[in-house]
């Protein structure tokens, strides 16, 4: 009885964590969406040649994809294990919750930016660009984030609170989070890459 009240506390504190992460991303994606409004006119004029010469580039099939593989795939594993290690110390709470802002507000802000220079025919170019592997990304960083949290927390415990922690058996999963989040980060970026141009020409005005 002890174990299952036990277990029901514990997956309840997990459920809390998740909750509060994705409030913290949905809080960064609605402050990126909102940030767009305020840019200067001279940013929104900048901001949309920037779009028209990134939507040229794949309506004229002139995309860098060996660059563009790269820089997403670099960019991806130097973020992932920034987290992952900023979770293996005491002091990586708030830059890890900080990231997860930083993520959501890139997202809301690409989106915003698209709807906001485009109109309604921008939509299904937002779609298609945020769908599929976007939505994943941000699975994934969630799942990256909450261990990486967890972690933390658990380090703290054990180094200032004296609490007995099994932290060896929780290492263990953390570093399988870590390789898991590298492996899907790269089929991401692949599909990013060579796919999501394909899905926004379909729809390019």
């Amino acid at each position: 009885m002890n174990r299952k009240k036990i277990n029901k506390d514990k997956l309840l504190a997990q459920k809390k964590q998740y909750l509060f992460l994705i409030t913290i991303m949905a809080l960064g994606i609605l402050a990126g969406i909102l940030f767009v409004f305020f840019i200067s006119s001279e940013d929104k004029t900048l901001l949309l040649d920037n779009l028209n010469h990134f939507f040229t580039s794949i309506k004229e099939n002139k995309l860098n994809y060996t660059d563009s593989l790269i820089n997403s795939i670099s960019s991806n594993i130097l973020s992932i294990i920034l987290i992952w290690l900023l979770g293996i110390s005491v002091i990586g709470i708030p830059f890890i919750l900080g990231f997860m802002i930083f993520k959501g507000f890139v997202l809301g802000f690409s989106i915003s930016s698209i709807l906001v220079n485009y109109g309604f025919k921008g939509i299904l170019v937002a779609i298609s660009y945020i769908f599929p592997h976007h939505i994943i990304y941000l699975i994934m960083w969630l799942l990256l984030g909450f261990y990486a949290l967890s972690f933390s927390c658990k380090l703290f415990k054990l180094l200032f609170l004296k609490k007995n922690v099994n932290l060896k058996e929780h290492f263990r999963k953390y570093l399988k989070i870590l390789v898991l989040c590298l492996l899907v980060s790269c089929i991401l970026s692949l599909f990013e890459v060579y796919v999501t141009p394909s899905l926004i020409n379909l729809f390019i005005f």
